[in-house]
């Protein structure tokens, strides 16, 4: 093989296994047209290093065009091993599935690695329920129909806000603040759970914790870990040949659940790989919305399509 042509191919390899789904372009990261994106600190978010894009979290919000009648929302976090969102195929298509169902859908931009690391994530997811919840009148939901989705990485920054919420700051002159952190349900698409060896997804930790973290933060985020029975319900989906993101990671957390006492389904398939989205395209992969679906209306978390 060429030098070069094998330089390249190393340099691939290593993009992928360090994090997992290619980077989106700049014109999959503009929100659709009909949408409303806001920040999630109006005055600057805390810890902010600069003020460019992406020191700025947002929340893009789709409202649904058919009657909200379960009065659900869904924070919506998509993946990108805490290094590049998958704001298109893990985001707004996603919002839009939602919306199909009479679901609200907001779907969050946080800040990422290497540039941020936690707990910046985590503040921003924890902001982004909490802003949802303080206006959920305006956006027609209740307060305790309001879930997260979460993709890959993005399905560890899920797991991390069920698993670590607290009951909001009483005393915060910041109505937002005073709002609980805590999803009334949880969605995990093909998810980073640990952060251990040797389950782990290599480059989301380290985007997210550096390349040396203490070993307790990287166990206390370890989302197996920290489940009790008062973990949200949740749904997990994943692949059994996924090679990003090991199959057990799922396995495990639905495992904490089951013993927690926690609601819990799991749907795993042969094939697949990693990244698959809705995975409209799979003949064999795509009823798994379908039981997502099934899942939501039988918890009264979403009506059937019209």
């Amino acid at each position: 093989m060429h030098r070069g042509l094998r330089i390249f191919t190393l340099a691939l390899w290593v993009a992928t296994l360090a994090f997992g789904q290619p980077r989106t372009s700049a014109a999959a990261t503009i929100p659709p047209t009909g949408t409303t994106t806001v920040l999630l600190w109006p005055s600057g978010a805390p810890g902010a290093q600069g003020n460019e894009d992406v020191d700025k979290p947002t929340l893009t919000i789709f409202l649904p065009k058919m009657a909200n009648a379960t009065k659900t929302g869904v924070v919506v976090f998509p993946g990108g091993g805490y290094q590049n969102l998958a704001m298109e195929k893990e985001g707004y298509a996603i919002a839009r599935w939602l919306n199909e169902r009479g679901v609200a859908a907001f779907v969050l931009k946080y800040r990422l690695g290497p540039k941020y690391h936690y707990p910046v994530e985590f503040e921003d997811a924890s902001r982004a329920i909490r802003l949802v919840r303080a206006h959920a009148a305006e956006y027609g939901i209740a307060e305790d129909h309001l879930g997260v989705w979460g993709f890959s990485a993005g399905g560890h920054l899920a797991a991390t806000v069920g698993t670590q919420f607290d009951p909001g700051n009483a005393a915060s002159s910041d109505a937002v603040e005073r709002e609980s952190s805590r999803p009334d349900f949880l969605i995990l698409a093909y998810p980073v759970i640990t952060l251990m060896d040797p389950l782990t997804h290599v480059g989301s930790r380290i985007n997210l914790l550096g390349d040396h973290p203490d070993p307790a933060r990287v166990r206390s985020l370890s989302a197996q870990t920290r489940v009790t029975k008062h973990t949200p319900p949740t749904f997990l989906f994943a692949t059994t040949d996924d090679s990003t993101v090991p199959v057990m990671n799922s396995v495990m957390f639905y495992e904490a659940l089951v013993k927690a006492g926690v609601p819990a389904e799991m749907h795993l398939f042969q094939h697949g790989g990693h990244g698959a989205g809705l995975a409209a395209a799979d003949p064999a992969l795509r009823v798994w919305p379908d039981l997502l679906a099934k899942w939501m209306r039988e918890r009264g978390y979403a009506a059937s399509m019209p």
